[in-house]
């Protein structure tokens, strides 16, 4: 297995409605094709291919002391050079 090194990471509560202002955001800079993300003086710049791998992901995970813990994981991912193919659709 290879190693992974993070670059950038952020955590943060947001209410729904940012989140989803953010991922609007977001999108529009995929179409873009360049993502720029900053946090403090951290900052990252990705220049993004025209074809990605995207990966959704729902988990439910028990906690000893709140309960349970949802979550829905979107991640893109992608290799230099490389174009992988598969249809998603969201209903």
């Amino acid at each position: 297995m290879g190693r992974e090194i993070t670059l950038f990471s952020s955590k943060e509560a947001k209410s729904r409605g940012e989140i989803a202002t953010f991922l609007r955001g977001l999108a529009d800079r995929l179409d873009a094709a360049e993502v720029i993300l900053r946090k403090g003086q951290d900052e990252i710049v990705l220049s993004l291919p025209d074809r990605m791998m995207l990966e959704l992901k729902v988990e439910d995970e028990e906690k000893r002391h709140k309960g349970i813990q949802h979550s829905l994981e979107v991640e893109m991912k992608w290799y230099d050079g490389d174009a992988p193919t598969g249809p998603v659709e969201l209903g």
